[in-house]
């Protein structure tokens, strides 16, 4: 539901979310002033109109969790004055945060003490004030509490003040809004998960109820690989980054991030090679703007390494007939769906090239929504010849059902961002992948800004229903995030975010989009990014794409 007022002139924010309250079934945790997210504390400023986010909405959903895990730090400062609570990444269907003790390890005793602590302070029904402070008075108070981090990144900030938090004597910085108080921040659970701990919050999925916890070992792990990678890099928040890129070492940065990448890639063709006479399908999958094509372009010149002649084929040629195509709940046609393929062609195809017989393939006219016949062009593969296939369904093993499991290879490709804005901050995964969408849309498919964010929502309806119940049945994961990368995406996206109108409900999105932006510094060396990178994927110049 939307509830739009106009500002009531000489009212607080506050007093207008008492007064819109009666048209929600949910509590108001937050507003948009001119489509611009903020929180309940705000003032109105010029704002001419204001609309109300409910907590049972998404955006509100994101700042009951901010606001958890504001709670859980101020719990962790109040219990070990000196410990580190690091939040790290999104695994398990929670947040894993580390948490570093000074004098020894974390244990499941001291997370119970930990939980206990934090429904302590929400029994108190403590404020959480937000103050202004000139960004060098914010420098010094994190200078003296040793955030020498977070103090380094709001130095580097072009705005006069800032905006700190404070619950009791913990105070801290946060990207995004959040909740006045910590009545009703009770819908936790706190799991221990060595070296840290798991937390997780209800969300738009689960009706309002904690998200259930679900094992995903290997998201971890390449969740893991990715904080090692930074560790290697020495660029573990944006701050180092920016500080690379300010010392001239930036083209270094580029290169062992590349050669990270490149290492992996030969890792898994490796593998593959060694098992050539069973692994003869290769299946990529991977949400949008994951890097899949660019990815599969480099696995198969690794394969030609090890002396396989792969063969690539495209799942897009396997869409029924427009006219048979599934709707959604819209009426549109649903080509994300599994059964916008045919999937029976499919697997008859697969089974016949596997078996060493000749195969005619299918080419789908975008154009007339109709199969082409390739009668001139028709495939036999031998035994030396895997087969890649890249498709937004190749975990699903519906798609290939008619092929033994153990002929098959699954691999997952995901942008899993490495880097933190800072100890408290992280950078959303599907935000990074946003940012890749926006440049290379716009650059080679002809879509403005606005198309693209309008058009996000369903992109990632589609990947909860299609991708993510999937990734554990990957046989490995493969991280295409480069941890430079959003400083080059910066100068492209920046400029297409400026043009988002105010009047526009994804101006706030755009909005939030720039805010990140400010962050980071320009990094002009694009010439030291290589033209195999997954990142021309995105920015242009890829020896891949024409």
């Amino acid at each position: 539901m939307v509830y739009i007022m106009e500002v009531v002139p000489g009212k607080t924010v506050r007093e207008m979310a008492r007064e819109a309250q009666k048209h929600f079934d949910s509590e108001i945790v937050a507003v948009e002033l001119d489509h611009e997210i903020r929180d309940l504390q705000s003032e109105i400023g010029q704002a001419a109109q204001i609309e109300f986010i409910p907590l049972n909405s998404q955006p509100g959903w994101q700042v009951y969790q901010r606001s958890v895990v504001f709670l859980l730090i101020t719990a962790v400062h109040e219990l070990y004055p000196s410990a580190e609570v690091i939040a790290q990444f999104s695994a398990n269907k929670g947040l894993f945060c580390e948490i570093r003790l000074p004098d020894r390890e974390l244990d499941e005793a001291t997370v119970h003490c930990i939980e206990a602590r934090m429904r302590r302070i929400i029994s108190e029904n403590r404020p959480i004030r937000k103050e202004s402070l000139s960004r060098e008075m914010a420098v010094r108070l994190f200078k003296e509490s040793k955030q020498i981090e977070k103090a380094n990144l709001i130095a580097a900030l072009e705005q006069p003040t800032v905006s700190i938090y404070r619950c009791g004597d913990f105070y801290d910085y946060l990207y995004g809004a959040m909740l006045p108080e910590t009545r009703g921040l009770d819908r936790f659970a706190l799991d221990f998960e060595a070296p840290g701990i798991l937390l997780r919050t209800p969300d738009m999925g689960t009706d309002g109820a904690v998200r259930e916890r679900i094992p995903q070992p290997k998201l971890s792990h390449i969740l893991s690989e990715s904080k090692r990678w930074a560790q290697i890099l020495h660029c573990n928040y944006v701050t180092d980054l920016n500080r690379a890129n300010r010392n001239g070492q930036i083209g270094d940065i580029i290169r062992v991030s590349e050669a990270l990448q490149e290492k992996r890639i030969a890792q898994i063709a490796d593998h593959i090679a060694a098992e050539r006479k069973m692994l003869r399908l290769i299946l990529i999958a991977g949400p949008s703007s994951s890097g899949k094509t660019s990815f599969a372009q480099r696995l198969r010149i690794q394969l030609r390494v090890n002396g396989l002649e792969p063969v690539s084929i495209s799942l897009d040629d396997f869409f029924r007939p427009r006219v048979e195509t599934p709707r959604n709940e819209k009426g549109e046609y649903d080509y994300e769906c599994l059964g916008a393929l045919d999937t029976d062609l499919f697997n008859q195809d697969m089974v016949d090239l596997l078996a060493g017989r000749e195969v005619i393939l299918p080419r789908y006219n975008f154009i007339t929504g109709e199969r082409e016949w390739q009668t001139d062009a028709p495939l036999a593969v031998n035994e030396n010849q895997p087969i890649i296939v890249e498709g937004i369904h190749g975990l699903n093993e519906a798609l290939s059902q008619a092929v033994p499991r153990d002929r098959k290879y699954k691999i997952y490709i995901s942008a899993l961002t490495q880097l933190n804005i800072d100890a408290h901050n992280r950078i959303p995964t599907t935000d990074a992948r946003l940012m890749r969408r926006l440049v290379r849309d716009y650059q080679f498919r002809g879509a403005h800004a606005l198309k693209t964010l309008r058009q996000w929502p369903d992109v990632r309806e589609g990947e909860e229903k299609n991708i993510f119940p999937f990734q554990e049945e990957a046989d490995v994961m493969f991280n295409s995030a480069l941890i430079y990368e959003l400083g080059i995406l910066k100068k492209y996206a920046k400029p297409l975010l400026e043009k988002i109108p105010p009047e526009v409900p994804e101006h706030a999105k755009a909005r939030r989009l720039l805010d990140f932006c400010t962050y980071f510094d320009d990094i002009q060396a694009e010439n030291e990014v290589p033209n195999n990178s997954l990142l021309r994927e995105f920015i242009g110049k890829s020896v891949f794409f024409q």
